[in-house]
This record gives structure tokens, sequence and C-alpha cells, in this order.
């Protein structure tokens, strides 16, 4: 439909989504969260025990011009004295005439906090590079003042923050991704920001049902002050340490289907599909989601005489996500 091209929809549709992931978080929207937690999170680097690439790509409102189109590229390295990681996060946000790019390096410190739990500490440090390219769309008010300008360009600096609080079966975190919300708050996009920062808290638990199947809940909450809360469920079967399915619900906004398969010991390959449960549903034709990562020089785990997967030092053993905890 046309008017779905017009600046005046992808103006109401920016908002409706930058409700969740304003200008003052750094992390646009996945149904693949479980699979991306070092991306809002800087205290989960360093938690896993062998280096990991991650790419992403989200294809949001499939048969909408100007949809939602995200590309991340994050990369975690523990250090061998199990104590300290670095990250490395890019992504790429397009959404009709708006383009964000997002940068930082993550830092991670971890304690213990008893025989079986780890408590990490994290922070970030980066910046988000906003492009408005308003020669992009139609336009229904020709003599908007925005439009006087043919593009907007700024940078601004990002630093956050989170906790991680880990065992072997089971996981909590804390973060903000942004506290300078002062500093990207000015007269040219303060309508398309919420000046005030974004807590997101995350979770989830591994039952081992059987052998050879795993069960993994977890779920997402993101909140901002003064908008309401964007709450994510989800459930994931992992069977015979290979293939992943599961289901995930946004409150008030879609249900998705998951699957996953460990292509390899040292390779992951995962994809979603969102169904809009709101009145956007009647205008796309669902959301794609693909993710691919690799653990770099990834050996074999080694089992105590309980069969529990650990490092072999008699500690807990570090997330092994996303097949283990």
């Amino acid at each position: 439909m046309k008017i779905l091209r017009t600046y005046k929809f992808w103006l109401v549709t920016f908002l409706l989504c930058t409700a969740f992931t304003s200008y003052s978080q750094r992390e646009p929207q996945y149904t693949q969260y479980m699979y991306n937690i070092g991306s809002f999170n800087p205290a989960y680097v360093g938690t896993v025990n062998n280096a990991e690439i991650t790419t992403a790509y989200r294809a949001q409102w499939i048969s909408v011009d100007g949809a939602p189109r995200t590309i991340r590229l994050g990369v975690n390295v523990p250090f061998l004295n199990e104590k300290n990681g670095l990250g490395l996060n890019i992504i790429n946000d397009d959404l009709g005439p708006l383009t964000q790019t997002y940068f930082d390096v993550s830092y991670s410190f971890q304690i213990q906090v008893s025989d079986n739990t780890k408590l990490s500490f994290g922070i970030d440090a980066g910046g988000s590079l906003l492009n408005v390219d308003y020669s992009k769309g139609d336009f229904e008010i020709a003599n908007e003042p925005l439009l006087n300008q043919s593009t907007f360009n700024k940078f601004y600096p990002t630093i956050g923050a989170g906790l991680f609080l880990y065992s072997e079966n089971w996981y909590a975190g804390l973060s903000v991704p942004n506290f300078l919300t002062d500093a990207i708050y000015n007269d040219e996009v303060s309508v398309l920001i919420e000046n005030s920062p974004q807590f997101n808290f995350i979770g989830g638990y591994v039952f081992d049902i059987s052998d050879g199947l795993k069960f993994k809940p977890a779920f997402l909450l993101n909140y901002l002050d003064g908008l309401p809360l964007n709450a994510n469920l989800s459930t994931n079967f992992l069977i015979n340490d290979v293939v992943t399915l599961g289901a995930s619900y946004r409150f008030d906004n879609a249900v998705s289907a998951l699957a996953g398969v460990q292509i390899s010991n040292s390779t992951f390959f995962g994809y979603s599909y969102d169904y809009n449960t709101n009145g956007l549903s009647s205008y796309n034709d669902g959301s794609h989601e693909l993710i691919l990562k690799f653990y770099l020089g990834r050996g074999g785990n080694v089992r105590d005489k309980n069969n529990k997967i650990g490092n072999g030092k008699g500690k807990p053993k570090q997330i092994d996500t996303p097949r283990f905890f």
C-alpha cells in the first residue's frame, strides 16, 4: 500500500519501534535475544569457554518498503585466567530514512560468589552514528521544517554497564546500554528519542529432562521510564545437543517460532519467524531473523563423575551458549 511509504507513516512507525529501542539504548530488538546477550549486557563478555564470533540479520515486516533491517557483528573473547573478557559489537540498523550504526568495546571481570556460582561485572564504551536522509520516501507535508535540510548526521557517545550472575544451569542479568542520555537529547531529534536510560533484565534456566533432551525457558524485560514494560518470553528444547526447537511471545506484539542446529562443534545456525499479534499483521508478511555463531578453538568438554559438564579443573564451567550453561 502506497500510504505505508509516506513520511508520516515512518515517523509514527519509528516512534512505535523506539518505544522500547529508543536512542537512549544502543541495541535493536532481537527475537533470538538468548543468543545475543553480549550485544546488550557487557557483563556477559568472557563468561564462555572459548572465543565467539556472532553474526545476525533481522528483516522486520517483510513486504513493507523501508521496514527495519538490522545487521550485527559481535566478538566475545574470554581470557585464559577465566576472570576477564573483551568484546566488540558493531550493529547497523535501518528504518526508512533513518540509518544508525552502533559500535562499542566491552570489558568484564568475574568473581566467585559460591562453589558453583560466578558474578560478572561489565562496562562498555562506544558511540552511535545517526543519519537521516530526508530525500527518501514520499512526504505528505511538503512544508515540514525538517525537510529543509537533505540529511542529518550526528555522533553520540555511549557508556553502558551490566551485571551477570550465573551457575551451571541458570543465569540472570541486569544492564543499562547507555547512561549518557542527556548527551543525545537535542532539538533536531528530540521528537525521536526518550531522555532516560533503559534497563534490561534477562534470565534463563536449563532443565535436564533426559540425557538427550533439555528444556530452556528464558525471558527478557526492557524498561524505559514512562513507557509500558516490554516483555519477551521464550522456550527452547535442545535435542541430542544438536537441534533446537522453540517458541517465543512478545506481549502485545508478536508470537515467534525458533529453530537452530549445531552444524559442527564450532558452528551454530539459528532462525526465527515472527507473526504480529497487533494491528500491523494486516500490512506485512512477518519478520525473519538469522544468526550464525562461530566458536573459535572449541575443544571437547570434560564430564565429572556425576556426568556434569565442566572444565576439568574442579571449577564451575563457563557458559557455553547457546547449547549449555
